[in-house]
């Protein structure tokens, strides 16, 4: 870990490897670790020239880019806290996000600007800027002008980034995540899954979301190790990547069943991989299945949250069981209970999930209330 006085700039730019290169050549174009901090500085500075202060939101909604992940860090960097957002919303459900967050800079795909702008003007946000899939815009041009920033020292308690949850119950909740969270879980996952400086990713997730951002990214930042940075997930674009040296694939259930459906997934094509895991939704047992008969590998199949990140995983060395999600990682505590009671069930019965750990969030943003009801006093949440 790099000192730097802000604790996940610092263990996301480890110390010895700036000479190292972390985005291959592709569609993104080419970033060795040192250009791509570079780049997040410049970020940083021109998040401070607009008087972004200690704790304030950057809310973004655009799409995939290099500079999408360089605004993620250069926000980190200027000490404020990152607020992504699905570009699937609609400006009905920006104008709940941006009212609540508040956040002092909201940067939007250049396309989408004359329509938020009167929305963005409501919530009270200081500055709209523009950054589109090729990292233009007006807020490219701003960090273009602007001059590279040291990281604004925080403590590892003070948020990092706040991540709204689906809203599958009620109205969408902010999970506050701090330094602390976002830092052990991506140690905590890279130690789990044996990532080295040598590994290469193949990074095919959105980045709005905490799997893309909070787990691929976070995992090749914290090790040293590379990623061929895709738009989007295609077989096309993950089997050659996979044929040009990568050796770890993060995704989802879908992206399993459609390299299934692809004749070009083989023992062969998949020889240099040493890792592919899924997440954010179940995977089938007959996926698992048929994935290690065609590939040669079990899927490594994760759980986990908004609030929470990661908290369990199938074990890296060991049986990877189809249609379980393992274990709990080093440092999380998790117990199955009566959701009525709390109480905690005997092995074999069926209740609610609980976990405690640092990589719990810090409550949800502007719901004390809410905090309160779903945390128990022991620290279980």
């Amino acid at each position: 870990m790099t000192d730097t006085g802000n604790p996940l700039v610092g263990a996301l730019f480890p110390a010895g490897f700036a000479d190292r290169p972390l985005i291959l050549p592709g569609p993104g174009g080419e970033f060795g670790r040192a250009g791509f901090r570079e780049g997040a500085a410049r970020i940083a500075g021109a998040l401070l020239a607009l008087g972004l202060r200690p704790g304030e939101r950057v809310a973004v909604q655009a799409e995939k880019s290099v500079a999408y992940l360089q605004l993620y860090l250069g926000t980190v960097m200027a000490g404020g806290v990152f607020l992504p957002l699905n570009t699937a919303y609609t400006p009905d459900e920006l104008a709940y996000f941006l009212g609540d967050a508040v956040p002092r800079v909201f940067v939007c795909d250049p396309g989408q600007a004359g329509a938020l702008a009167s929305v963005a003007r409501a919530a009270g946000v200081a500055h709209l800027l523009t950054l589109d899939a090729a990292g233009q815009g007006s807020f490219a041009e701003a960090a273009a002008a602007a001059s590279a920033a040291e990281p604004v020292a925080r403590d590892s308690e003070d948020l990092a980034a706040i991540l709204y949850t689906s809203g599958t119950t009620g109205r969408s909740k902010g999970a506050m995540l701090s330094h602390r969270a976002l830092v052990s879980n991506a140690r905590a996952l890279a130690d789990a899954w044996a990532f080295t400086p040598e590994d290469v990713l193949i990074h095919a997730l959105p980045v709005f979301h905490t799997h893309g951002l909070f787990v691929a990214t976070n995992i090749a930042l914290v090790t040293g190790g590379a990623m061929i940075f895709l738009p989007k997930f295609t077989p096309d674009a993950v089997l050659d990547a996979m044929a040009r040296g990568a050796t770890a694939l993060m995704g989802v259930p879908t992206f399993y069943t459609r390299l299934l459906a692809d004749p070009r997934l083989t023992h062969d094509t998949a020889a240099g991989m040493r890792l592919f895991v899924s997440g954010s939704a179940p995977l089938l047992a007959e996926t698992h299945r048929a994935f290690e008969a065609r590939s040669g590998h079990a899927i490594l199949e994760r759980y986990g949250m908004t609030e929470t990140n990661m908290n369990t995983s199938n074990p890296y060395a060991g049986e990877r069981r189809p249609g379980t999600v393992g274990f709990p990682l080093p440092g999380v505590d998790l117990r199955i209970t009566d959701p009525a009671s709390g109480r905690a069930l005997p092995p074999g019965e069926t209740g609610m999930i609980e976990v405690r750990g640092p990589n719990l969030f810090s409550g949800y943003w502007n719901m004390p209330e809410k905090t309160a009801e779903e945390m128990r006093a022991n620290g279980f949440f």
